[in-house]
């Protein structure tokens, strides 16, 4: 089993920044993927960011305010988020996608952690 657990999400005013990080644990071969999706109220979740290997895709909205980054040896990733807008509040996910001891592949998600863009 592989668990995912984000932090890092919490008040900000607009412009503000705020990083989030997310850890996987247990019991795997290998996480080829890692990447970051938002939920706000009302709405489907959606793709933020993603990280495989070296290379990082952005969503449109974040492009040029948030930074997608991950550590291998610590199997963590990271979203830095600046100049924030209300409209970047929701619930972030983490998920990361691999190799399983069975050599299964795998999805898993993160609990999930709120932040909120508010004045």
């Amino acid at each position: 089993q592989v668990h995912l657990v984000e932090s890092g999400g919490g008040l900000v005013q607009p412009g503000g920044s705020l990083r989030l990080s997310c850890v996987a644990s247990g019991s795997f071969l290998s996480i080829t993927a890692m990447g970051w999706y938002r939920q706000a109220p009302g709405k489907e979740r959606e793709l933020v960011a993603l990280i495989v290997g070296s290379t990082t895709n952005y969503e449109e909205p974040v492009k040029g305010r948030f930074t997608i980054s991950g550590d291998n040896a610590k199997n963590m990733v990271y979203l830095q988020m600046n100049n924030l807008k209300p409209e970047d509040t929701a619930v972030y996910y983490c998920k990361a996608g691999g190799r399983g001891v069975h050599w299964n592949l795998f999805d898993t998600w993160g609990q999930g952690t709120q932040v909120t863009v508010s004045s």
